[in-house]
Protein backbone atom coordinates (compact mmCIF):
# COMPACT_ATOMS: atom_id res chain seq x y z
CA UNK A 1 0.00 0.00 0.00
CA UNK A 2 1.15 3.45 -0.58
CA UNK A 3 -0.11 7.41 -0.83
CA UNK A 4 -2.56 6.42 -3.98
CA UNK A 5 -3.94 3.75 -1.85
CA UNK A 6 -4.50 6.13 1.53
CA UNK A 7 -6.43 8.86 -1.31
CA UNK A 8 -8.77 5.82 -2.36
CA UNK A 9 -9.20 4.17 0.82
CA UNK A 10 -10.33 7.86 2.26
CA UNK A 11 -12.29 8.18 -0.80
CA UNK A 12 -13.88 4.76 0.08
CA UNK A 13 -14.77 5.60 2.79
CA UNK A 14 -16.89 8.55 1.77
CA UNK A 15 -18.93 6.60 -0.34
CA UNK A 16 -19.52 4.08 2.06
CA UNK A 17 -20.76 6.80 4.51
CA UNK A 18 -23.00 8.20 2.18
CA UNK A 19 -24.36 4.88 1.74
CA UNK A 20 -25.39 4.57 5.10
CA UNK A 21 -23.02 2.12 5.90
CA UNK A 22 -22.76 0.47 9.43
CA UNK A 23 -20.87 -2.63 10.97
CA UNK A 24 -19.75 -3.44 13.70
CA UNK A 25 -17.10 -5.93 14.66
CA UNK A 26 -17.18 -9.21 16.67
CA UNK A 27 -14.85 -11.85 18.06
CA UNK A 28 -13.26 -13.75 15.04
CA UNK A 29 -15.47 -16.79 16.64
CA UNK A 30 -18.68 -14.92 16.42
CA UNK A 31 -17.10 -14.00 12.88
CA UNK A 32 -16.67 -17.31 11.73
CA UNK A 33 -19.50 -18.86 13.05
CA UNK A 34 -21.53 -16.28 10.74
CA UNK A 35 -19.90 -16.82 7.55
CA UNK A 36 -20.75 -19.97 8.38
CA UNK A 37 -24.56 -19.64 6.78
CA UNK A 38 -23.67 -17.27 3.96
CA UNK A 39 -21.22 -18.38 1.16
CA UNK A 40 -21.46 -15.42 -0.99
CA UNK A 41 -22.21 -11.81 -0.10
CA UNK A 42 -25.63 -9.76 -0.61
CA UNK A 43 -24.86 -6.18 0.31
CA UNK A 44 -22.20 -3.86 1.56
CA UNK A 45 -21.96 -5.09 4.69
CA UNK A 46 -21.55 -8.66 3.33
CA UNK A 47 -18.65 -7.76 1.85
CA UNK A 48 -16.66 -4.86 3.59
CA UNK A 49 -17.82 -5.97 7.45
CA UNK A 50 -18.29 -9.84 6.65
CA UNK A 51 -15.17 -10.46 4.29
CA UNK A 52 -17.09 -12.70 1.76
CA UNK A 53 -16.92 -13.13 -1.60
CA UNK A 54 -18.85 -11.76 -4.03
CA UNK A 55 -19.82 -11.74 -7.61
CA UNK A 56 -18.75 -8.24 -9.55
CA UNK A 57 -21.87 -7.03 -10.14
CA UNK A 58 -22.89 -7.00 -6.36
CA UNK A 59 -20.98 -4.11 -5.81
CA UNK A 60 -21.50 -0.70 -8.00
CA UNK A 61 -19.33 0.95 -10.03
CA UNK A 62 -17.65 3.75 -8.05
CA UNK A 63 -17.18 1.42 -4.97
CA UNK A 64 -15.42 -1.04 -7.41
CA UNK A 65 -13.42 1.38 -9.01
CA UNK A 66 -12.19 3.00 -5.38
CA UNK A 67 -11.51 -0.52 -3.86
CA UNK A 68 -9.78 -1.44 -7.33
CA UNK A 69 -7.70 1.76 -7.20
CA UNK A 70 -6.60 1.28 -3.71
CA UNK A 71 -5.31 -2.06 -4.18
CA UNK A 72 -7.48 -3.97 -2.29
CA UNK A 73 -9.61 -5.62 -4.67
CA UNK A 74 -8.92 -9.57 -5.07
CA UNK A 75 -10.02 -12.58 -7.35
CA UNK A 76 -10.99 -16.03 -5.93
CA UNK A 77 -12.18 -17.80 -9.02
CA UNK A 78 -14.95 -16.25 -10.39
CA UNK A 79 -15.78 -13.76 -7.47
CA UNK A 80 -13.56 -10.84 -6.28
CA UNK A 81 -13.33 -10.33 -2.20
CA UNK A 82 -12.06 -7.24 -0.98
CA UNK A 83 -8.64 -7.22 1.24
CA UNK A 84 -10.13 -4.65 3.81
CA UNK A 85 -13.13 -4.37 6.07
CA UNK A 86 -14.56 -1.09 7.24
CA UNK A 87 -16.16 -1.23 11.24
CA UNK A 88 -18.03 1.91 12.76
CA UNK A 89 -18.09 3.12 16.24
CA UNK A 90 -19.96 6.75 16.85
CA UNK A 91 -20.44 7.63 13.54
CA UNK A 92 -16.75 7.09 12.46
CA UNK A 93 -15.21 4.71 10.42
CA UNK A 94 -12.39 2.84 10.53
CA UNK A 95 -10.77 0.51 7.65
CA UNK A 96 -8.81 -2.67 8.56
CA UNK A 97 -7.38 -5.64 7.39
CA UNK A 98 -10.16 -8.60 6.05
CA UNK A 99 -10.85 -11.91 7.58
CA UNK A 100 -9.98 -13.50 9.03
CA UNK A 101 -6.54 -11.84 9.36
CA UNK A 102 -3.91 -14.34 9.28
CA UNK A 103 -0.97 -12.06 7.86
CA UNK A 104 1.45 -11.16 9.69
CA UNK A 105 1.13 -7.29 9.21
CA UNK A 106 -2.29 -7.67 9.43
CA UNK A 107 -3.95 -4.14 10.82
CA UNK A 108 -6.43 -5.54 13.61
CA UNK A 109 -9.99 -4.11 14.65
CA UNK A 110 -12.74 -5.87 16.79
CA UNK A 111 -14.22 -5.79 20.17
CA UNK A 112 -11.10 -4.85 22.33
CA UNK A 113 -10.99 -2.01 19.91
CA UNK A 114 -14.07 -0.82 21.38
CA UNK A 115 -13.24 -1.30 24.80
CA UNK A 116 -10.06 0.72 24.31
CA UNK A 117 -12.49 3.79 22.51
CA UNK A 118 -15.15 3.65 25.83
CA UNK A 119 -11.68 3.21 28.39
CA UNK A 120 -10.42 6.60 26.27
CA UNK A 121 -13.65 8.53 26.22
CA UNK A 122 -14.58 7.44 30.26
CA UNK A 123 -10.99 8.67 31.34
CA UNK A 124 -9.99 11.63 28.87
CA UNK A 125 -12.90 14.03 30.26
CA UNK A 126 -10.85 14.15 33.43
CA UNK A 127 -7.58 15.20 32.40
CA UNK A 128 -6.72 18.86 31.09
CA UNK A 129 -6.03 19.64 27.43
CA UNK A 130 -2.93 17.47 26.07
CA UNK A 131 -0.31 19.80 23.69
CA UNK A 132 1.35 16.23 22.51
CA UNK A 133 -0.19 13.37 22.37
CA UNK A 134 1.76 9.99 21.20
CA UNK A 135 -0.60 6.70 20.09
CA UNK A 136 1.92 3.71 20.69
CA UNK A 137 0.89 0.89 17.91
CA UNK A 138 -1.78 3.47 16.52
CA UNK A 139 -3.14 0.24 14.13
CA UNK A 140 -6.09 1.55 12.63
CA UNK A 141 -5.65 5.02 14.38
CA UNK A 142 -8.70 4.42 16.83
CA UNK A 143 -7.46 5.75 19.75
CA UNK A 144 -5.23 8.49 18.23
CA UNK A 145 -8.89 9.25 16.77
CA UNK A 146 -10.87 9.00 20.37
CA UNK A 147 -8.13 11.01 22.12
CA UNK A 148 -8.39 13.97 19.65
CA UNK A 149 -12.09 14.00 19.67
CA UNK A 150 -12.16 13.63 23.70
CA UNK A 151 -9.61 15.96 24.54
CA UNK A 152 -7.99 17.85 21.77
CA UNK A 153 -4.60 18.61 21.08
CA UNK A 154 -2.14 21.04 19.07
CA UNK A 155 -0.57 17.37 17.69
CA UNK A 156 -1.06 14.02 17.74
CA UNK A 157 1.43 11.74 16.70
CA UNK A 158 0.36 7.83 15.32
CA UNK A 159 3.28 5.27 16.07
CA UNK A 160 3.27 2.19 14.89
CA UNK A 161 6.20 -0.21 13.25
CA UNK A 162 3.89 -1.90 10.53
CA UNK A 163 3.65 0.37 7.34
CA UNK A 164 0.29 -0.95 6.38
CA UNK A 165 -0.91 0.28 8.94
CA UNK A 166 0.29 3.65 9.22
CA UNK A 167 -1.65 3.87 5.77
CA UNK A 168 -5.50 2.63 6.62
CA UNK A 169 -4.48 5.21 9.76
CA UNK A 170 -4.16 8.01 7.65
CA UNK A 171 -7.45 7.21 5.33
CA UNK A 172 -9.41 6.83 9.00
CA UNK A 173 -7.73 10.45 10.16
CA UNK A 174 -9.02 11.85 6.94
CA UNK A 175 -13.06 10.26 6.90
CA UNK A 176 -12.99 11.55 10.59
CA UNK A 177 -11.10 14.81 10.29
CA UNK A 178 -14.66 16.81 9.52
CA UNK A 179 -15.61 15.71 13.26
CA UNK A 180 -12.65 16.42 14.73
CA UNK A 181 -10.87 19.62 16.59
CA UNK A 182 -7.99 21.91 14.56
CA UNK A 183 -4.77 19.14 14.90
CA UNK A 184 -1.80 18.56 13.37
CA UNK A 185 -1.41 14.68 12.85
CA UNK A 186 1.85 12.80 11.82
CA UNK A 187 2.42 9.30 11.17
CA UNK A 188 5.76 7.74 12.26
CA UNK A 189 6.59 4.33 11.14
CA UNK A 190 8.25 3.38 15.16
CA UNK A 191 9.22 0.48 16.73
CA UNK A 192 7.52 1.64 20.03
CA UNK A 193 8.76 5.59 20.54
CA UNK A 194 11.92 5.18 19.51
CA UNK A 195 11.34 7.28 16.35
CA UNK A 196 8.69 9.82 18.17
CA UNK A 197 10.46 13.46 18.86
CA UNK A 198 9.66 16.70 20.67
CA UNK A 199 7.99 16.80 24.11
CA UNK A 200 4.97 14.45 24.90
CA UNK A 201 2.58 15.21 27.76
CA UNK A 202 0.23 12.03 26.82
CA UNK A 203 0.93 8.55 26.11
CA UNK A 204 -1.81 6.20 24.91
CA UNK A 205 -1.79 2.50 23.93
CA UNK A 206 -3.29 -0.88 23.10
CA UNK A 207 -0.76 -2.90 22.70
CA UNK A 208 -1.03 -6.40 21.40
CA UNK A 209 -1.07 -8.88 24.38
CA UNK A 210 -1.22 -12.64 23.88
CA UNK A 211 1.88 -14.55 22.80
CA UNK A 212 1.62 -15.63 19.32
CA UNK A 213 3.42 -18.39 18.32
CA UNK A 214 3.00 -16.91 14.30
CA UNK A 215 4.21 -13.90 15.89
CA UNK A 216 1.79 -10.92 13.94
CA UNK A 217 2.42 -7.39 14.91
CA UNK A 218 -1.08 -6.83 15.72
CA UNK A 219 -1.03 -9.85 18.12
CA UNK A 220 2.53 -11.15 19.45
CA UNK A 221 2.81 -9.34 23.15
CA UNK A 222 5.92 -11.41 23.59
CA UNK A 223 6.99 -13.09 26.97
CA UNK A 224 5.24 -12.78 30.54
CA UNK A 225 2.02 -14.67 28.38
CA UNK A 226 1.74 -11.79 25.83
CA UNK A 227 2.36 -9.09 28.60
CA UNK A 228 5.95 -8.21 28.13
CA UNK A 229 4.85 -5.97 25.44
CA UNK A 230 2.99 -3.61 27.22
CA UNK A 231 5.49 -3.45 30.02
CA UNK A 232 8.05 -2.40 27.81
CA UNK A 233 5.87 0.48 26.32
CA UNK A 234 5.64 1.82 29.82
CA UNK A 235 9.01 1.80 30.22
CA UNK A 236 9.17 3.99 27.30
CA UNK A 237 6.24 6.03 27.95
CA UNK A 238 7.79 6.88 32.09
CA UNK A 239 11.38 7.73 30.30
CA UNK A 240 9.69 10.42 27.36
CA UNK A 241 6.96 11.90 30.09
CA UNK A 242 7.56 15.11 31.83
CA UNK A 243 5.94 16.28 35.05
CA UNK A 244 1.79 16.00 35.03
CA UNK A 245 2.15 13.81 31.65
CA UNK A 246 -0.17 10.95 31.58
CA UNK A 247 0.14 7.38 30.57
CA UNK A 248 -3.40 5.44 29.37
CA UNK A 249 -3.10 1.59 28.92
CA UNK A 250 -5.75 -0.59 27.17
CA UNK A 251 -4.21 -4.01 27.50
CA UNK A 252 -4.82 -7.73 28.93
CA UNK A 253 -3.21 -9.29 31.29
CA UNK A 254 -2.50 -13.22 31.96
CA UNK A 255 -3.88 -14.08 35.56
CA UNK A 256 -1.77 -16.97 37.25
CA UNK A 257 -2.96 -18.82 40.54
CA UNK A 258 -5.20 -15.23 41.36
CA UNK A 259 -2.21 -13.00 41.23
CA UNK A 260 -2.06 -10.43 38.15
CA UNK A 261 1.62 -10.02 37.45
CA UNK A 262 1.83 -8.09 34.84
CA UNK A 263 -0.13 -4.94 37.15
CA UNK A 264 3.17 -5.72 39.80
CA UNK A 265 5.47 -4.95 36.75
CA UNK A 266 3.57 -2.35 35.78
CA UNK A 267 3.88 -0.26 39.57
CA UNK A 268 7.56 -1.04 39.25
CA UNK A 269 8.04 0.31 35.81
CA UNK A 270 5.43 3.63 37.44
CA UNK A 271 7.10 4.21 40.28
CA UNK A 272 7.08 8.13 40.05
CA UNK A 273 3.47 7.98 38.89
CA UNK A 274 0.21 8.35 40.37
CA UNK A 275 -1.71 4.92 39.08
CA UNK A 276 -5.07 3.90 39.04
CA UNK A 277 -5.39 0.41 37.65
CA UNK A 278 -8.70 -1.54 36.83
CA UNK A 279 -9.79 -4.66 35.27
CA UNK A 280 -12.56 -3.57 32.78
CA UNK A 281 -13.11 -7.41 31.72
CA UNK A 282 -12.36 -10.25 33.55
CA UNK A 283 -12.46 -12.74 31.13
CA UNK A 284 -11.02 -12.23 27.45
CA UNK A 285 -9.76 -14.31 24.05
CA UNK A 286 -10.90 -17.78 26.88
CA UNK A 287 -9.81 -19.80 24.03
CA UNK A 288 -6.21 -19.30 24.46
CA UNK A 289 -5.88 -20.97 27.51
CA UNK A 290 -6.05 -24.30 25.62
CA UNK A 291 -2.89 -23.71 24.36
CA UNK A 292 0.57 -25.91 25.93
CA UNK A 293 2.05 -22.00 26.84
CA UNK A 294 -1.17 -20.69 28.95
CA UNK A 295 -2.08 -24.07 30.66
CA UNK A 296 -0.91 -22.03 34.05
CA UNK A 297 -3.06 -19.17 32.90
CA UNK A 298 -6.42 -19.29 34.60
CA UNK A 299 -7.73 -16.32 32.74
CA UNK A 300 -6.73 -13.50 30.54
CA UNK A 301 -8.22 -9.88 32.03
CA UNK A 302 -8.77 -6.87 29.78
CA UNK A 303 -7.14 -4.05 32.15
CA UNK A 304 -6.54 -0.43 32.33
CA UNK A 305 -4.37 1.68 33.66
CA UNK A 306 -3.99 5.63 34.19
CA UNK A 307 -0.59 6.98 35.16
CA UNK A 308 0.10 10.69 35.67
CA UNK A 309 3.89 11.56 36.78
CA UNK A 310 4.39 13.39 39.50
Amino acid sequence: MNDASRDAFARLLGALEARGYAFVTPTPATHARVIARKQRAENLRDIFGWSLPFAAETLDRELTALLDASGALARRGEDCISSVRVSTLDGLMFLHSAFPTLESDAVFFGPDSYRFATFLQTELPRLTKRQHIVDIGAGSGIGAIITAQAAGAARVTLADINPSALILAKANVAQASARLPSTEWRFVESNGMASVDGEIDCVIANPPYIADPARRLYRDGGGMHGGALSLRWAQQAAARLGQGGVFLLYTGSAIVNGEDRLHSALLEALSGFDVRYREIDSDVFGEELERDDYSDVERIAAVGLVAIKR
